[in-house]
């Protein structure tokens, strides 16, 4: 996703700058524009700022291979005498995903995103009154009708974007700087990973050789890691988002905003206990591109670990090693990633802890 620091975010016909001497708001077009002095949604300062653009290489981690038992996922054939429930693994609601030093940011992202569109109001209430004006008017007062009619419309979807956009600018200090640049690189080396899955649910395996011998069984599901802000917030830095089941994690300089739905919530990093491991995973869905294999199994083994020879339908699968990055919270945020670059998931976890340390 890159670093970028701009000086200015643009919401409808209105541009937010960020200069030394503060933040300043102008309206226009091209050529013409009108300013006025500090003003906007919500604004977070500092000093110092600058505009910025590098391009990172993906950072090399060491790799050492853990001699846990791999994981495999759960087949549809198999009883399930073979292996425990799956549990859920599942973030409580959203709205309660909070700490004291997300307050004043989430009261304004919640306020905004309550409050009411005029736009389909506008929009049925124009449809209608040139309905009705069809069978009394004359052509040409029907059609400056419509005209002023899609002139409200717009008018009125542009007012909405006003009304529920919040404009987050950062001015960075630069240890500041320095540890969100450090981010973005890593954040780069997660996107640039061949596959990444949301893991939903897990559970201990009972009998082992119907299930490749592994020791436990995800349900998981494949998922998107991209660099995207928020719905109806404008900042002039890059964010990393997470598509994380139900919930979608932005990931913004000072807080991580937790998006379920109509439910917001947002924690600071100091507040996140972000635990990585490596995994050996039984890969029977098709071997990514940039995954590390270091072993093989079978669908079936016996109790040494070799095939187990009274299956006749038994091929060899291969175990690749993964990342696995586990988010939580005191305030229930609780999910789980699998990413098949391994040595990606440490350097991550490293400069959001980093972020948590300084940005506050």
């Amino acid at each position: 996703m890159g670093f970028y620091l701009h000086k200015s975010v643009a919401v409808g016909p209105f541009r937010f700058n960020l200069s030394g001497a503060g933040v300043g708001m102008s309206v226009g077009v091209r050529g013409l524009r009108v300013g006025t002095g500090p003003r906007g949604n919500y604004v977070r300062m500092g000093r110092g700022g600058v505009y910025y653009q590098h391009t990172f290489h993906s950072p090399a981690a060491p790799r050492s291979v853990p001699s846990v038992t791999p994981r495999l996922l759960p087949s549809p054939q198999l009883p399930d005498r073979t292996h425990a429930p799956l549990q859920e693994i599942e973030s409580g609601n959203a709205a309660q995903i909070a700490d004291s030093s997300s307050e004043q940011l989430l009261a304004e992202l919640r306020d905004k995103r309550g409050a009411i569109s005029l736009t389909p109001f506008v929009a049925i209430g124009s449809i209608l009154l040139t309905l009705l004006a069809a069978a009394m008017l004359p052509g040409w007062a029907l059609l400056l009708l419509t005209i002023a009619a899609a002139i409200a419309i717009v008018a009125a979807r542009r007012r909405d974007i006003l009304r529920k956009t919040t404009v987050i600018l950062y001015d960075f200090t630069p240890d500041v700087e320095e540890a969100y640049r450090t981010f973005t690189q890593w954040a780069d080396a997660l996107t640039s990973c061949g596959r990444m899955w949301h893991v939903a649910a897990e559970g201990r395996v009972y009998d082992r050789k119907y299930h490749a011998g592994a020791t436990s069984l995800l349900q998981r599901n494949a998922t998107t890691v991209r660099s995207a802000s928020p719905p109806f917030v404008r900042t002039n830095v890059p964010v990393l988002s997470i598509a994380a089941g139900r919930q979608t994690l932005y990931f913004l300089p000072d807080h991580l905003l937790v998006y379920d739905g109509p439910a917001i919530g947002a924690v600071s990093y100091s507040s996140i206990d972000l635990a990585v491991a490596r995994q050996r995973f039984i890969e029977d869905g098709g071997v990514p591109g940039d995954a590390t294999v270091v072993d093989y199994t079978w669908r079936y083994v016996n109790k040494s670990g070799g095939p187990d020879r009274r299956f006749n339908n038994n091929p060899r699968i291969p175990i690749c090693l993964y990342d696995e990055l586990h988010f939580r919270t005191a305030s229930g945020l609780n999910e789980v990633l699998q990413v098949s670059r391994s040595g990606i998931g440490e350097g991550f976890a490293a400069a959001v802890r980093h972020l948590g340390t300084i940005a506050t």
